[in-house]
């Protein structure tokens, strides 16, 4: 694969334990492209989580390297990665993650502001109404929805524009029907923004929607990776 959004070559993880080390990536070597959807599937303790980590520089490989935009995360310090996912990435995880004090709206434009953009509300009004929460900008995280905080989280992934954008189990906390207009929305970030898409899931129908699934198996891709919507 030419020029790669995301490689990772022979990335490990390894973390201390009461009993002693526990080796959660065992070898990952993995290319990702320009605008793929990729969906990591595989059982519970699978690592699945941990390699989506990996890939955001919220955990550091104990071992091989993981490089984003041609950036070595593995030779970053904490102050240049959070940069860097300010910069360049969007994160949405399974618990929202909103700043309970502030509206939907400041929460969305929070990343913005610190980033140095100038129309930051501009931009954070635009995200919501774009996931249908136009009416409910004023509105903090309690006065909400599991749903609607979702959307706000996902508004406030993807107001900076990413480059890539990851998905711990998004919709691990809604009801079915939610669920879906979440995952809707969210592959239509990349539909409209051409940002990278990489999901953790354990639903198939969902990990049926990504050009590609990776499945691992105790630390290890297992048997490769599976093309689906790209072919």
């Amino acid at each position: 694969m030419a020029d790669p959004v995301l490689s990772l070559d022979d990335a490990r993880l390894t973390l201390d334990g009461n009993a002693g080390p526990v080796e959660i990536l065992r070898g990952i070597t993995l290319d990702v492209g320009r605008g793929e959807t990729v969906g990591l599937v595989g059982p519970s303790g699978s690592g699945k989580s941990s390699l989506l980590m990996l890939m955001g520089g919220l955990e550091r490989a104990t071992g091989g390297t993981v490089t984003a935009l041609g950036r070595d995360l593995t030779a970053m310090g904490e102050d240049a990665l959070a940069r860097f996912r300010r910069n360049h990435m969007g994160v949405v995880f399974q618990s929202f993650h909103l700043i309970p004090t502030m509206t939907a709206l400041e929460n969305v434009a929070t990343p913005l502001e610190l980033a140095g953009a100038d129309d930051a509300f501009d931009r954070a009004r635009a995200e919501l109404e774009a996931v249908g929460l136009g009416p409910r900008t004023g509105h903090y995280p309690a006065q909400l929805s599991g749903g609607e905080q979702q959307r706000v989280a996902l508004a406030r992934a993807a107001a900076p524009r990413p480059e890539i954008l990851l998905a711990d189990e998004p919709t691990g906390n809604l009801d079915g029907p939610t669920g879906e207009t979440i995952m809707d929305l969210l592959f239509g970030l990349n539909a409209r923004h051409g940002a990278t898409l990489i999901l953790v899931t354990h639903a198939p129908d969902l990990a049926a929607r990504c050009s590609r699934t990776v499945r691992l198996e105790d630390g290890r891709i297992a048997g490769g990776d599976v093309a689906r919507a790209a072919e």
